[in-house]
């Protein structure tokens, strides 16, 4: 498996992995009209192929984990602040988690975070996601405060779990 930042050839693994990667993680949380709204707004082609050709430091771009010739999770981010990062995204294969996906891609990602000048990363988890708490806990970040959604009105009516920790 290798771990890289994403390129065009990746871009219909990232849209395939995000989708699928949405629509389980949050299949209990959220009615299925909203989460396919949600990828159709973040997890299109055009947007995912726009995300990966135009990066910096406030959108690092896609960190890929490439298993032979597929695309088997998918994380980014980017500074919020002069000396603050924040992980948007990270999505694994549905059939791949527990294989230690997830914690190569936040390793590759703090990196690059700390290569911009990042002493501090934050995340966003979806309350009552029992895969993504426990699994941001256990990679050190501490919960710092509860935060409503945003985005639109539906977005609204749940609420995240705001997570930091020094890096």
């Amino acid at each position: 498996m290798r771990i890289l930042k994403a390129e065009q050839a990746h871009v219909e693994g990232i849209v395939r992995v995000c989708s699928e990667g949405n629509r389980t993680t949050y299949a209990d949380l959220y009615p299925a009209d909203y989460i396919e709204q949600i990828i159709q707004q973040f997890y299109t082609k055009e947007r995912i192929l726009g995300e990966v050709t135009h990066t910096g430091k406030e959108w690092g771009g896609y960190i890929v984990a490439v298993d032979g010739d597929e695309v088997v999770g998918a994380c980014g981010g980017g500074m919020i602040a002069e000396d603050a990062s924040e992980l948007y995204v990270m999505y694994l294969d549905p059939v791949r988690k527990n294989e230690g996906i997830g914690t190569k891609l936040l390793e590759a990602f703090t990196k690059q975070q700390v290569e911009y000048g990042a002493k501090k990363l934050w995340v966003s988890v979806q309350e009552g996601n029992h895969e993504g708490i426990p699994f941001y806990e256990a990679k050190g970040f501490a919960f710092s405060h509860k935060q409503k959604g945003y985005g639109s009105e539906e977005a609204e009516k749940y609420t995240s779990l705001r997570y930091w920790k020094n890096i």
